[in-house]
């Protein structure tokens, strides 16, 4: 069997998703599974993982707005007339399953072979994966008002939603936009799978005195400062302003020596950078994209790994922190409750003061805690939901295409 998948939420330095289809194609090569990513790239190449597992890199423009680091791939490039090289992709590989992670440019292709317009190849099994909440990217980055909200309600009901023979996503926090804009399907229409953590690669073994030496040397701290760490994109979506805030209300407090590390890069880096100059000079650090040891050697040589989004769709982050044995606070809301509870982390309301309040909480240690984040991470290791992703797959192509006509409207197609 073939699957194949497509996104947009992929470059070099991408997170979540690319993450994500990293373990899944790792995972796929290991079982002997024919798994196939189609990805846009500057050029168009193919990369060969392992022997079973392959990613089409299709040359594409740079977006023209929000993110300038992603490249999209286009309807015109999978119009049925035009035999382009995302047709030809789709031609040889003829794939039982096509899963698309994307909701603004290719879940149409999902229509499209929906109604056999792509005469060469096979009717698949169309999956909608979904890792993000498209009323969460408006009011971050278009609009929060009523009438934007209903767009994006009316969008995921009318456009998105119907292609699709089931949708997936990667918490109950994500799929609650598809529930409430379409109460009216099937049970099983809309599935939840979590995302998860190499959690062999992160650990407290991890920790790297000279690091730490660096890093306070670049804040000019001495040894007795309390490091904190953030890892993601610095874009608007992510409510990185809370980190800031939250950073005042400590240094104001005066309870300990506070500084922020800020691993990422993303279209608010500028807006941090001046931010930061004007009242918290000194005590923040903006390291960029790291690879991935420096990245697993910052989670545990810093003091507290905070999560400022109440809207993260997941959060890989801060699963990788508490397989690193950091603290964790996070907000208590959005899709890091999939696996985040008081048991395991510090949950606060995402505004200043609680954020400070767990921070200093956080940064005196509760090793049941910390025991706990760790089983966590364990738990939602890439082989544990690779395996749920792979059965998931299995079980959609050995069945007979689903009926996802809406329960008020009938049952005829």
């Amino acid at each position: 069997m073939t699957t194949l998948h497509l996104t947009n939420a992929y470059h070099p330095s991408s997170g979540g998703i690319r993450t994500f289809y990293t373990a899944l194609l790792e995972a796929a090569d290991r079982d002997g599974r024919r798994a196939v990513l189609v990805v846009p790239g500057e050029r168009s190449r193919v990369h060969q993982v392992g022997r079973h597992a392959r990613i089409y890199e299709l040359a594409a423009p740079r977006a023209l707005a929000f993110d300038r680091r992603y490249r999209l791939l286009l309807p015109h490039r999978y119009l049925p007339w035009a035999h382009t090289d995302l047709l030809r992709i789709l031609e040889r590989e003829q794939p039982q399953v096509v899963e698309i992670c994307d909701k603004y440019a290719l879940p149409y292709l999902a229509a499209l072979l929906r109604k056999g317009w792509m005469r060469h190849v096979r009717r698949p099994v169309l999956v909608g994966l979904s890792c993000e909440r498209f009323d969460d990217n408006m009011s971050a980055y278009l609009s929060r008002s009523d009438g934007a909200r209903a767009f994006t309600r009316w969008y995921i009901r009318h456009i998105y939603g119907p292609p699709f023979d089931v949708h997936v996503a990667n918490s109950g926090y994500t799929a609650d936009e598809l529930r409430d804009a379409l109460p009216d399907r099937p049970p099983g229409f809309i599935r939840t799978l979590p995302m998860g953590v190499d959690a062999e690669a992160f650990g407290s073994w991890r920790a790297d005195a000279d690091l730490r030496s660096r890093l306070l040397a670049r804040l000019g701290a001495g040894e007795e400062a309390t490091l904190l760490f953030y890892a993601g994109r610095l874009s608007p979506e992510k409510n990185v302003g809370l980190l800031l805030e939250t950073l005042r209300e400590l240094v104001a407090r005066g309870t300990a020596d506070y500084r922020l590390v800020l691993a990422g890069d993303g279209p608010m880096v500028e807006q941090v950078r001046i931010a930061t100059a004007a009242t918290l000079a000194g005590r923040v650090l903006l390291c960029g994209n790291l690879d991935r040891d420096t990245l697993a050697a910052c989670y545990a040589t810093c003091d507290v790994f905070v999560h400022p989004n109440p809207r993260e769709p997941f959060g890989i982050g801060p699963l990788e922190a508490m397989a690193s044995g950091i603290p964790v606070v996070v907000p208590c809301a959005g899709g890091v409750l999939e696996y985040a509870t008081s048991a395991n982390a510090w949950l606060a309301l995402p505004e200043p003061r609680a954020f400070a309040d767990a921070v200093e909480a956080a940064r005196l240690r509760d090793p049941d805690r910390l025991a706990a984040a760790r089983e966590t991470a364990y738990r939602y290791r890439w082989a544990n939901v690779t395996r749920r992703f792979f059965d998931f797959y299995d079980t959609l192509a050995g069945s007979p295409l689903p009926d996802v006509t809406p329960v008020r409207a009938g049952r005829a197609r």
